[in-house]
């Protein structure tokens, strides 16, 4: 019988990978998205809802200080479990180990509010609560939690190739590749080159991303080498994803995820790894880690998977969607629509009272400068950026938080503006904010630019702090500090 030692030591230390990026990003952006003097402060979300809709430690305390405590202690917990150690000690230190960056994790995302609102903010807290029964070097693996493993892969692959099925038209007619390079979230220095493909090899990827979500996920549960091709097909599918565009870490923990579809049989033993780490693979008759504890665990996530399940095969399937506060077992799906223009806010800034003499913001990842060459920046995320898309496809009404990065940007919020690639006001802030919408396009291979872009409409008028209706505005949201 083939055992599942590799596996869980491949999965663990790739996991821990996803949790540091995890933590580094909340390090990095938390504060100026989330914190006291941030766009969406968690202290008056906090005042908003239940504890038990949204459960976090941050109920205890949302100061600037705690936020940055509980990040770094969460970026050093994942680094110790990337490096190995938290496997070093027993079954149970390494279930609390688990059990403290799921914690962790999951008290950013519950008040992270729609910075926090990607679908692989919740697969990471699925994925990381099953991670805490898989034991230590020193137990055998779980078999029944590899299972559940896949059972996530599953739903991640299967609920996104029905939700494509189901939505776009293009998706049908194999037409959503001539649009999707260039109109995704953020764009990377190579999809400009696939959006350059002849459009029958376009076709052709829409009917590979058809079989790698479709057709072989139910692979995920046969025999080897099934299994095990099933696991490659993913891995190089979500290779060219990332390759082909900067969608953060989701390509990444679904390929941390196709681990599991491999066994001892095939996967290297490393031994110079281990030699050095210290670990040895030598299998032993130990009970897995808490039997009884695992069955429990098994059954609560077969009962929690009814309403995930009933949603993948309901013809008005949701998309990323979790259905408890916990996030233990959600929905899951990316791109059911491919928009087919891509609009962009930009943000401008003057001091002229007769409102001329405009400067441009510039982002870190999304498209601003027409020369600017597309940035290579999974599997980090930007979430502003990533919001920014979103705002674009609607008017402001329905990304209300907009308004208060404007009046942030307009009092000089220092860690507002480290979210920013340009600020051309420095530590002096403008008097006025603008925002227009441009259409973006892809400029054609004998321009010059990256990008060509034309003047789409007005997304916000000229606003200013003395502006009386937009000053009340902030005050009545908490958003003037």
């Amino acid at each position: 019988m083939v055992s599942n030692w590799l596996t869980r030591f491949y999965f663990q230390r790739a996991l821990g990978f996803i949790y540091t990026l995890g933590f580094l990003i909340a390090v990095n952006q938390f504060r100026a998205l989330c914190g006291e003097r941030g766009i969406l402060p968690a202290k008056l979300f906090v005042k908003k809802v239940e504890f038990w809709n949204s459960p976090s430690l941050f109920w205890l305390n949302s100061s600037d200080t705690f936020i940055m405590v509980l990040a770094y202690l969460g970026l050093i917990f994942a680094v110790l479990a990337t490096l190995g150690i938290s496997d070093a000690f027993g079954p149970w230190v390494s279930g609390i180990f688990w059990f403290c960056l799921w914690l962790l994790y999951l008290s950013f995302v519950n008040v992270g509010q729609t910075f926090y609102s990607f679908g692989w903010e919740t697969l990471l807290l699925e994925t990381g609560f099953l991670a805490i029964f898989l034991g230590s070097l020193d137990t055998p693996p779980s078999t029944l939690i590899i299972w559940l493993m896949r059972w996530i892969l599953f739903r991640l692959m299967f609920g996104a190739g029905l939700i494509k099925l189901r939505g776009d038209e293009c998706w049908r007619d194999l037409s959503c590749m001539q649009y999707h390079y260039e109109t995704q979230p953020m764009p990377n220095p190579l999809s400009w080159y696939f959006h350059q493909l002849p459009h029958w090899i376009n076709k052709a990827a829409v009917l590979v991303t058809h079989f790698s979500e479709i057709v072989v996920p139910f692979f995920y549960f046969a025999p080897r080498p099934f299994r095990h091709w099933a696991g490659l097909i993913t891995i190089i599918f979500q290779g060219m994803l990332i390759l082909s565009g900067n969608l953060s870490w989701l390509n990444y923990i679904t390929i941390v995820l196709a681990i599991v579809c491999f066994d001892d049989s095939v996967l290297p033993k490393l031994e110079g790894w281990t030699k050095l780490m210290g670990l040895s693979f030598v299998e032993s008759s130990g009970v897995v880690m808490g039997t009884p504890l695992v069955y429990v665990v098994a059954s609560l996530i077969l009962l929690l998977s009814v309403r995930p399940t009933l949603n993948l095969i309901s013809s008005r399937q949701l998309m990323n969607s979790s259905f408890e506060p916990l996030h233990l077992v959600n929905t899951y799906g990316a791109f059911g629509s491919i928009t087919r223009k891509r609009f962009e806010v930009v943000l401008e800034g003057s001091d002229d009272p007769a409102l001329r003499d405009w400067k441009e913001y510039t982002f870190k990842g999304k498209p601003s400068e027409v020369e600017r060459r597309p940035p290579v920046i999974s599997p980090y995320h930007l979430r502003l950026d990533w919001q920014m898309w979103f705002a674009a496809m609607s008017s402001y009404e329905y990304s209300p938080w907009v308004l208060s990065l404007v009046g942030k940007l307009l009092q000089g919020n220092e860690q507002v503006t480290a979210l920013l690639r340009g600020n051309p006001f420095g530590s002096n802030p403008p008097k006025y904010i603008r925002a227009s919408l441009y259409e973006y396009n892809f400029a054609e291979p004998q321009n010059k630019n990256w990008w060509v872009r034309r003047y789409a409409g007005e997304f916000l008028p000229a606003l200013s702090l003395d502006n009386p209706n937009f000053r009340n505005v902030l005050v009545e949201k908490g958003w003037l500090n």
